[in-house]
């Protein structure tokens, strides 16, 4: 029988596996990656990215079997954290504030699938 720990690591590495491939689509399409992984007080970002034209992305990552189920697995109580969190990281960035933000979900079933401004801060 697995242990818990054998699971948790497998999840872990899971995400990781998804936040590089994430990163990557991202990244062809012309997204400059601000950060991964960025830890505030109220909480993590997965992936922050800038793209050439537009608003400043605080992307999720989910992996999920079905694409679709990833973007609906990203609750009312995790995108207030994450719009705390994306918050706070412009706070301290005063030359990003002008942008905007967005937020967005990267589901990865296999082939990574990019849902643009999935909610927004005020939701």
């Amino acid at each position: 029988m697995p242990r818990a720990n054998d699971a948790r690591e497998a999840a872990q590495k899971r995400g990781h596996r998804g936040e590089t491939l994430a990163e990557w689509l991202l990244r062809l399409k012309g997204h400059r990656i601000l950060g991964r992984r960025v830890r505030t007080h109220a909480g993590e970002i997965d992936l922050i990215s800038l793209p050439p034209f537009g608003p400043v992305c605080f992307v999720e990552v989910k992996a999920r079997a079905l694409g679709r189920d990833a973007a609906e697995a990203v609750g009312p109580a995790q995108r207030t954290r994450i719009a705390r969190a994306a918050s706070l990281y412009l706070a301290s960035r005063p030359q990003l504030q002008q942008r905007g933000a967005r937020f967005d979900v990267i589901a990865v079933a296999g082939f990574p699938r990019h849902f643009k401004d999935v909610w927004r801060a005020d939701d």
